[in-house]
């Protein structure tokens, strides 16, 4: 039946309505992040009721809610809440600073900006956000510039670079996450396709950061104590992750190991473990209404012929596997542009992105990484994006002024669009739909 669906540009006009009430209150207000989300998602989908005389509205509602319950939706928001139960757990315990102390230790003075890169990539793999990275070592970054005297945009360059690292990789991350089950792949699989990928270009950022800073040195004042016990849950769910366990399993197991890391060195009674789970889960209720919303939002417009619409006019260009990925980078891209949020993009471009790489043969593993890495490329050069002005803002700089030194991100797209051009990794060969 939904081969029969015929393409209608006109139902694309919510997704439009969504993307222009962002630029719009931006453009009116001087702040990108004044139009909640959700209520810019409801507005949209209210739209979407309205069209389509032909459907009764009940009709219409209910097509909305088969897409906000579809499977891959309600599973999603599971892991958006666990995730966010074992982030803030972890967090409470003292994980963080743990981790931030033990790198600030163990590396040599001359290599601190690098070091801020690293350790950046290895606290946001564990938490699974590029915010919460941002916000522990922004203050470090901007303390050894000062002690140094490199300019503070290249330190907090370095940190959202190794922020965006983990963002796009991280087995908890709202980003992965939501690639992984709207293109229907596994975590572990996407995990390693990803890294592959983007490994070069962290490795090329690290040296150029070394050279940058040569001969700069500093002595991070004050004491780095660190409890090597609080560190262990972050390891254990990263390391359950990559070995295949079930994703869900692992969360719970992770936030009943850190659970039990707080208890032990005093950071939390019962009730306070109880209170830390809730707040945690509280934190991820706004994506998870966001992720049922768009995907009734996306189901209708999808019934109301957009989809269809868009794969049209993809198809009568795109020739190739190859053209088809480019494709996929492109929407990612311009639909983080447009939202400067880099998980509703692929939550919105997801679904599109399944069907441009079912028609060509892309596989699921690949599809889903090219999302990832396209989405948090942009994301993390964005002036007006969350990460850029929370940098910024700690620094009283302006976010342009982090731009010239943006390796990381800008390196990332290169590698993806390598990636890309050279059908790297190569995986045995998908038949495309005729």
């Amino acid at each position: 039946m939904e081969n029969q669906i015929k393409g209608n540009g006109m139902a694309l006009l919510p997704l439009a309505v969504f993307i222009l009430l962002f630029i719009g209150t931006a453009i009116v207000t001087n702040d990108f992040y004044s139009m909640p989300v959700i209520l810019a998602s409801l507005i949209a989908a209210g739209v979407a009721l309205s069209m389509n005389r032909k459907e009764s509205f009940m009709k219409k509602v209910e097509i909305f809610c088969k897409g906000a319950g579809n499977s891959n939706i309600i599973l999603m928001i599971l892991v958006f809440l666990l995730a966010g139960a074992f982030a803030a757990t972890a967090e409470k315990i003292g994980a963080v600073d743990s981790i931030v102390n033990l790198g600030i230790s163990i590396l040599p003075p001359n290599l601190l900006i690098v070091g801020l890169f690293l350790i950046g990539c290895f606290i946001s793999i564990s938490m699974g956000t590029s915010m919460g990275t941002i916000v522990a070592l922004a203050p470090i970054g901007i303390g050894i510039a000062e002690q140094t005297g490199v300019a503070p945009a290249l330190a907090l360059s370095a940190v959202i670079g190794g922020a965006m690292f983990g963002d796009n990789l991280s087995m908890i991350s709202d980003t992965t996450i939501a690639a992984v089950r709207t293109q229907n792949t596994q975590m572990k699989d996407k995990f390693k396709v990803n890294f592959f990928i983007v490994l070069p270009a962290a490795i090329v950022t690290a040296v150029i950061y070394g050279v940058w800073t040569m001969g700069e040195q500093a002595v991070v004042s004050g004491e780095h104590a660190f409890e090597f016990i609080t560190i262990l849950p972050y390891l254990g769910v990263l390391v359950a992750a990559i070995a295949g366990v079930n994703v869900l399993v692992v969360l719970v197991s992770g936030v009943f190991f850190a659970g039990i890391v707080g208890l032990y060195n005093g950071s939390f009674g019962m009730s306070g473990l109880v209170s830390t789970v809730t707040e945690g889960i509280r934190g991820m209720e706004d994506l998870a209404m966001i992720a049922l919303v768009i995907g009734g939002l996306i189901e209708v417009i999808k019934h109301n012929g957009g989809i269809q619409f868009v794969l049209d006019r993809i198809l009568s260009r795109v020739k190739s596997r190859r053209g088809a990925e480019f494709g996929i980078a492109g929407l990612a891209s311009v639909l983080d542009l447009s939202t400067a949020n880099n998980t509703i993009s692929i939550i919105m471009g997801g679904p599109l992105a399944k069907n441009i790489s079912e028609e060509y043969g892309v596989d699921p593993r690949k599809s889903a990484s090219i999302l990832d890495i396209f989405a948090g490329s942009v994301q993390g050069m964005l002036p007006y994006g969350a990460q850029v002005l929370a940098a910024a803002g700690l620094a009283s700089i302006s976010p342009l002024a982090l731009l010239p030194y943006s390796i990381y991100p800008i390196l990332i797209a290169v590698a993806g669009i390598v990636a890309i051009m050279i059908n790297y990794p190569s995986f045995e060969r998908k038949e495309a739909k005729n």
